[in-house]
């Protein structure tokens, strides 16, 4: 059997879905075929990405191949985050304590609400009148 090359991990969070692959390398991180800089201009979302990396202090030890999907840039940022962690467990079971610690490894459960027959939105009644 031949060694595995890269560890996998998914990601969800609200619609989005990420599939990330580790491979050992300098740090690159590329989204869907772009730097993730480009793809997320915004810092707080590029410090989520991140957030899994520098906690478990592996910055600069693996390259990431990220395919992301579904959602909006909020929601991608962080699936993407959650797919890395679960891929850094597979590659490193020692930092599994550490990415828990900081809720890293934990699916966001809160999506988006359904409308309700008779009202506006989910929870948005139309206005009362009394006459």
């Amino acid at each position: 059997m031949e060694k595995q090359t890269y560890f996998h991990g998914t990601g969800r969070r609200k619609t989005a879905v990420a599939q990330v692959k580790l491979f050992p390398g300098n740090g690159a991180v590329i989204v869907n075929g772009t730097p993730y800089e480009e793809r997320f201009p915004d810092l707080e979302h590029q410090r989520t990405i991140l957030q899994p990396l520098m906690v478990s202090e592996c910055l600069g030890k693996y390259n990431t191949v990220i395919k992301v999907n579904g959602g909006g840039v909020s929601g991608q940022s962080g699936a993407i985050s959650h797919g890395i962690a679960r891929a850094l467990v597979r590659a490193n079971d020692n930092l599994k304590p550490v990415l828990r610690q900081n809720g890293l490894l934990t699916r966001d459960p809160r999506v988006k609400e359904r409308k309700k027959p008779g009202l506006k939105r989910a929870r948005k009644a139309p206005q009362y009148t009394k006459r």
